[in-house]
């Protein structure tokens, strides 16, 4: 074979690289036939987190290129045959611009809001698979609720006018629905809101209040009883509350968003792959002599973690050392070594195994401020891949206060049910934001982890205010739990506030054994 041949053959055996779409869009076919990253991996023969790197940006080559794309093809076709066959006969699929009809009132968001795109041609309602005419933020969505088939009747009510001191069950139940929206979300995706697309709602009064006096006045005075009712409805309630502080904010925080894997349970009662850094510490030696220690219990913890870094919206994957501040989520570290265990504890709390681990962003932050010049406790840890979104720390800043102001309100009136109502709602609202039967409308693992680690972070800022202060800090425990030995009172206010601390107990430790005891049951 000449030269020319040669060149020519090789010529001819070179394929083209089959075309693939951007990598939103991959991961949005593979979401819209609700397939997870580990089935099609299976079906591709690589592993997840390779399926998480093309849908991140990272394209393939060779067999599996072809493979790949061959099954986002297929995605495609499939998808748009059935949006063809769900849509009226008489409704052409593509549309001029000009010719796009814009719900009533929606004109003038659209102009002034960038999420908000109107598209040529339509693409399925991540909410109900319907094509649809508008994009939002990046998901084709309907914008009027009365074209989502995920669309319920929207029920409108008066307040009635109350006939006694006290607001009837059926005033209060409308109040706390004020400001809630219809439900709009799916299986998937984020749904984000303009501002002014919400239901428009009047000033209503004090939702916590007007509860705890419909309650009170539905059983005759009862004070068990109207705790016990109110304790029974605090997640629907919470719920209601937040959507009300909500109101005028820009986006919808309702969502069952994809989740990566890890977060996600590996078995049916077992639990996912996140770390949040729970303290269970007791320092290992005492000074010599009989010590007082004083068991101080943190107030309203989980409550004044609601202040913390949520992501806005579905999670992204990244990877390298590299920590971005105006994003959060969780992030495979490996934790620095820690040689300050004699008398604080370890930021990642107690883990016995060695080796990377998936942290919140609370756990990081923490563990990068405590390594900085500042306090130079350790070295930084290494972050080796992330799953972020765009975050805010005011995301629950208005829930928050609402919670904050009627327990401070019902101490000062030593008001034990709304007092305990209270307590309830925010308690609940975090424990049921993961995989929870209890509450369907909000599903969001990664926020329950992050304010659970927002809480165990808080206390280990006590424990090492405490420590600075010149007290010896003898345990850690939990969200709340604090011993201490020394005038702690010179360090920590007391009180029942969120910012105040209480004595839980106190106990002796004695010369005798020279190490931290438990403390009396």
């Amino acid at each position: 074979m000449t030269d020319f041949g040669a060149i020519d053959a090789l010529l001819a055996g070179v394929k083209k690289e089959a075309p693939l779409p951007p990598a939103e869009e991959r991961r949005a076919l593979r979401e819209e036939l609700n397939l997870s990253r580990a089935q099609l991996a299976q079906a591709l023969g690589v592993s997840p987190s390779t399926v998480g790197g093309w849908e991140s940006g990272r394209d393939p080559s060779g067999e599996v290129r072809e493979k790949y794309a061959y099954f986002l093809e297929g995605a495609r076709t499939k998808l748009a045959a059935e949006a063809a066959e769900d849509a009226p006969a008489d409704e052409p699929e593509e549309v001029a611009l000009a010719d796009t009809e814009v719900p009533e009132g929606a004109e003038q968001n659209i102009e002034s809001d960038d999420d908000v795109d109107v598209l040529i041609t339509a693409r399925p309602c991540v909410l109900c698979g319907q094509p649809a005419r508008h994009q939002v933020a990046g998901f084709p969505q309907h914008l009027d609720p009365a074209e989502c088939g995920t669309a319920e009747p929207v029920v409108t009510a008066e307040l009635p006018q109350p006939q006694r001191p006290a607001p009837d069950t059926e005033t209060v139940q409308t109040a706390l629905a004020e400001g809630q929206r219809q439900p709009a979300h799916g299986k998937r995706g984020v749904k984000v809101v303009p501002v002014g697309r919400r239901m428009q709602t009047t000033d209503s009064p004090d939702l916590i209040s007007s509860a705890v006096s419909a309650a009170l006045a539905d059983h005759s005075g009862d004070v068990e009883a109207a705790t016990q009712a109110l304790v029974k409805r605090a997640i629907p309630d919470a719920m209601a509350l937040l959507d009300h502080s909500r109101k005028g904010g820009r986006y919808d925080v309702i969502a069952h968003p994809w989740l990566p894997d890890i977060l996600r349970k590996q078995t049916a009662r077992g639990a996912d792959q996140v770390w949040e850094a729970r303290p269970k510490w007791a320092r290992p030696e005492l000074p010599v002599g009989e010590h007082e220690v004083t068991a101080l219990d943190v107030n309203g913890a989980y409550l004044s973690a609601l202040k913390t870094h949520l992501p806005l919206g579905q999670l992204e994957h990244s990877t390298g050392n590299h920590h971005d501040r105006r994003r959060a989520g969780i992030h495979l570290i490996t934790p620095p070594a820690w040689d300050h265990d004699a008398y604080l504890p370890n930021p990642i709390g107690n883990r016995d195994e060695p080796g990377p681990l998936w942290v919140t962003e609370p756990t990081l932050r923490l563990l990068l401020r405590v390594s900085g010049p500042t306090y130079g406790l350790c070295e930084p840890p290494e972050i080796h891949e992330s799953w972020t979104s765009g975050a805010t720390e005011g995301l629950l800043e208005k829930f928050r206060v609402a919670l904050k102001d009627a327990r401070d309100r019902a101490i000062a009136a030593d008001d034990e049910v709304t007092l305990e109502y209270v307590k309830a709602m925010y308690s609940k609202f975090v424990s049921t934001l993961g995989e929870s039967n209890y509450n369907r409308e909000l599903y969001r693992t990664d926020w329950m982890h992050l304010i659970r680690s927002q809480a165990f972070a808080n206390l280990w800022w006590k424990a090492h205010r405490a420590y600075d202060e010149g007290l010896l800090v003898v345990r850690a425990m939990g969200t709340d739990e604090l011993h201490v030995i020394g005038d702690w009172h010179a360090v920590f206010a007391e009180g029942r506030g969120v910012t105040e601390v209480k004595i839980k107990d106190t106990y002796s430790v004695g010369a005798a054994h020279n190490e931290a005891t438990q403390p009396p049951e």
